[in-house]
């Protein structure tokens, strides 16, 4: 899977090595020099990481025109030593120095990937159709088909309406020898659908469940 990023700088040498660490990330770049016109860009486009250098005239104004528009994306501050300290208390998420030591920014922009893929595969939604047996009350017990599926929890078909409330459910992830089970709640529903948030899932079930999701989300 490609992720984009956009780098922000005319410093033409760091800004090459920079492509070819982020190309060997798979993460793709747009470079722009100019800070207002990369201010128009990311109003239409949509991108994975930022990194801005800070030596460039117009920087300190661009970011500062962000105003937290980007905080669902890191922010990398790239600096010259003499003024790269100045940016470790900003709202950065991370902040390297030039000129760029190679080995320091493949650690960083390795964290900055991760961190992306983290905050995507949490809200990642799964389409997937198998059978959930889903028990709620007492002694009653529903089958119905899963629809999708996250690490927050599912949603389901079924022809009986599920009640709000607490429910257990079983269903076993294609490949899977064995079912995975979890206590829930049944947050949302309409006639024909229900969803329910995961509120207990043991720690190997859990994890299951996230490097299945990571697999698939990885591989479409």
């Amino acid at each position: 899977m490609t992720l984009s990023s956009m780098v922000v700088s005319r410093d033409w040498p760091e800004v090459s090595v920079l492509e070819c660490i982020l190309s060997s990330l798979q993460i793709g770049v747009e470079v722009e020099p100019e800070p207002e016109r990369a201010r128009a860009k990311l109003g239409k486009s949509k991108i994975d990481a930022l990194i801005v250098d800070c030596d460039l005239e117009g920087s300190g104004k661009f970011l500062h025109g962000l105003n937290g528009k980007l905080n669902s994306i890191p922010v990398m501050i790239l600096s010259s030593r003499e003024r790269c300290g100045s940016f470790e208390d900003s709202e950065a998420d991370f902040v390297f120095e030039k000129p760029i030591s190679v080995e320091k920014a493949v650690h960083t922009l390795s964290a900055a990937r991760n961190l992306i893929l983290d905050g995507r595969l949490r809200y990642h939604r799964h389409t997937l159709q198998i059978p959930v047996t889903i028990r709620c009350g007492k002694n009653k017990r529903l089958q119905a088909e899963l629809l999708n599926l996250s690490q927050g929890g599912i949603a389901v078909r079924s022809r009986t309406a599920i009640p709000s409330g607490p429910v257990q459910m079983e269903f076993a992830l294609p490949g899977s020898d064995k079912p995975l089970k979890a206590g829930g709640l049944a947050v949302w529903s309409r006639p024909d659908a229900c969803g329910i948030k995961f509120t207990e899932v043991k720690p190997a079930a859990k994890r299951d469940l996230q490097l299945w999701l990571a697999q698939q989300y990885l591989t479409h």
